[in-house]
């Protein structure tokens, strides 16, 4: 594994343990452990049962035949034969039952403008753009990519894509056109949903010039429709003529009823691109029906979501957790939610505790690197704001160290809040190990114990049982991933590589202490986590390769007191090139452009070679130990000792 022994062993030092106060578990949907313990056991003892009665609170226009079929293990099927809809669910669903007055979404902008959205003018705006997608042409199966900021159109976007049967790909708005492209190319996407612009720490970005470069040389585009966000700060947005469409002039006139599309349980619902070991992101597939209901029980439980609560979730609909923990697991269950187009700290480092202040938000779920962040910008900031409406805490995105979560607990929770650290991925659709609010006694950094039907294992890479090792599921569950889009055999390579592909690999280390409780230890592959973004090194590398004058790069992961890890390049030249700042910034340029800001790395360091064994693989742990400064051990056995002695003198002097 890829993680050092000291960070496994602060982790197994940590013993404190915090019980749900009795008030919260009293009116819990789990309120005890006897009672987590009954439910978990029946999920894993009889699966086919608990998901079909899970699935029996939502709508389907067909119920399905079997629950799950494993005949073609690993490509799972659940709920087949069923027909529904999750923009149905998310929406109709709670207008038929009265509910349609219910405020959806609290949406805030970074400038301060605001609105109010009730699901029955949701419904309303999601039917308006479905009608005048199907009137673009677009039909079901066709793949959307929307690339706009945190507005409620990209909401309303993502649920007319599900209620036509198209299948969205949502790329998050920070993103390079370069990464817009290799998206756009690998899905064939015919329509792209972007926005002129977007707020970012006061600053407007300019969103369709971004799209503009991205899709320039994309024939299978045919369609940019582009939402107005700039009215009150002009921005440049060239429109090209037959091409190009403004999201007001085509939703106007549009009906306001669209009929939800009866799509089949494995019918695909979206793609999400996330990085891999080799250079090319995998398109991850998530399909209709298991999804559904797994985003839907995760949310209900994990979160104990209550008609009367106002819940936010700080990520953007971009990454996974927006998909399922903004969009479909939360609306199906008919939350009040906020969302917030821009950054923490405009104008100042107050604004989330302002906007937890002026919406009475009680359930908050944000990351470890924002929380490491708030830390450091004092506690001033969240002291001068009420916060008493908070009931429940979150974190998502990478584990959080302890520290950070006894701040979170005592400064946000004010030592009331159970906190929820959840691990999952994009590749899990939902919540695999998370605390039962209501029920289970938490540990600073720990997500603690499996979710309702998840099984985990943590074994050697022979199978065997360990205390610590590898993370392994070892039963489906609804909402996994069904597939790498048009790359079946590297979905097989990727998650079904060990123990005969008996089990899912996820990738993680981790280990069970003595209460049977599992702590995530890292990746046991080379992708690092940065900010909460999963970031493939290896994709990094294949930027900087790209420069005429590198002959070879290899990026590391190292710890990062905000960022939870940092990324440290380092850069072999060609001979004859100088090593110069005019390099780093034209290398830091490319990864920019190639992958987009959130992935600059915070050094890089030149090199005439780089350390390797004799057979020519490149030692990254070497490079790690020389980033985190540890002792280096023997380096007798390398094709050229001298390399490490230079490189690690060159990272001392800065």
């Amino acid at each position: 594994m890829t993680n050092d022994s000291s960070s496994m062993e602060s982790i197994s030092h940590e013993n404190r343990k915090f019980a749900p106060v009795a008030e919260f578990s009293e009116n819990a949907h789990v309120g005890s452990m006897d009672a987590y313990n009954a439910l978990y056991q029946r999920s894993i003892q009889d699966p086919e049962a608990f998901w079909a009665e899970a699935a029996g609170d939502l709508h389907w226009f067909k119920k399905w035949d079997s629950v799950l079929d494993a005949s073609e293990a690993p490509f799972y099927k659940w709920f087949d034969g069923s027909r529904t809809n999750l923009s149905y669910n998310c929406l109709d669903r709670h207008i038929d039952a009265g509910r349609g007055d219910k405020i959806a979404i609290h949406w805030e902008g970074e400038p301060g403008d605001s609105r109010d959205i009730s699901y029955k003018q949701l419904h309303v705006e999601v039917c308006r753009l479905a009608n005048a997608l199907k009137a673009k042409g677009v039909q079901r199966g066709d793949r959307i990519a929307i690339y706009l900021p945190m507005i409620p159109e990209l909401a309303v976007s993502v649920l007319a894509c599900a209620r036509i049967g198209a299948v969205h790909s949502v790329i998050f708005a920070g993103f390079s056109a370069d990464s817009i492209r290799d998206r756009v190319l690998d899905s064939e996407t015919e329509v792209v949903i972007t926005g002129d612009g977007g707020y970012r720490r006061g600053k407007m970005l300019e969103l369709k010039k971004i799209v503009d470069e991205g899709v320039e040389n994309c024939a299978c585009v045919k369609d940019v429709i582009v939402v107005k966000r700039g009215d009150a700060h002009p921005i440049d947005c060239p429109m090209r003529e037959g091409r190009d469409s403004w999201y007001h002039d085509l939703v106007e006139g549009e009906s306001a009823n669209c009929p939800a599309a009866e799509m089949e349980a494995e019918d695909l619902l979206f793609l999400l691109y996330t990085s891999g070991t080799t250079g090319k992101p995998k398109g991850i597939m998530h399909t209709t029906a298991g999804y559904q209901v797994f985003s839907y029980l995760t949310s209900k439980y994990v979160f104990d979501l209550k008609p009367d609560d106002v819940y936010w979730c700080t990520a953007d609909v971009g990454w996974i957790t927006g998909h399922t923990y903004i969009i479909y697991g939360i609306m199906q269950n008919c939350a009040t939610q906020v969302m917030y187009e821009g950054a923490p700290n405009h104008p100042d480092e107050g604004r989330f505790w302002e906007i937890i202040e002026k919406y009475k938000v009680s359930i908050f779920y944000t990351a470890p690197t924002a929380i490491r962040a708030f830390m450091k910008w004092g506690d001033d900031w969240v002291t001068r704001r009420d916060l008493s409406s908070l009931r429940l805490l979150g974190t998502v995105g990478e584990p959080i160290n302890p520290e950070a979560w006894m701040w979170y607990h005592k400064m946000i929770g004010r030592e009331r809040c159970p906190i929820v650290d959840t691990w999952w991925q994009t590749e899990t659709g939902g919540h695999m190990l998370t605390p039962m609010p209501g029920a289970t006694p938490t540990k600073p950094g720990c997500a603690t114990l499996p979710f309702f039907g998840v099984e985990p294992a943590i074994l050697t890479d022979d199978g065997a049982e360990a205390e610590a090792g590898i993370l392994a599921i070892k039963q489906p569950w609804p909402g996994m991933l069904r597939g790498i889009y048009g790359d079946p055999q590297r979905f097989k390579d990727t998650y079904w590589c060990k123990w005969g592909g008996q089990y899912y690999f996820p990738g993680d280390g981790a280990r069970r202490d003595e209460d049977g409780y599992i702590w995530i230890l890292g990746r046991v592959d080379d992708v690092v986590n940065v900010s909460g973004h999963r970031i493939g090194t290896a994709e990094l590398e294949s930027v900087f390769v790209e420069h005429p004058d590198v002959a070879e790069s290899a990026v590391v992961g190292v710890p990062h007191e905000i960022k939870g890890q940092g990324l440290i390049a380092f850069v072999t030249v060609i001979d004859g090139r100088a090593y110069d700042q005019q390099l780093r910034q034209e290398l830091v340029s490319m990864i920019d452009k190639g992958i987009g800001k959130f992935a600059r790395p915070e050094r890089i360091l030149f090199s005439s070679d780089l350390p390797k064994t004799r057979s020519g693989k490149i030692m990254r742990r070497i490079l790690r130990d020389i980033a985190e400064g540890k002792e280096l051990g023997n380096t007798s056995t390398l094709a050229d000792p001298t390399v490490v002695e230079a490189l690690q003198a060159q990272y001392l002097a800065g």
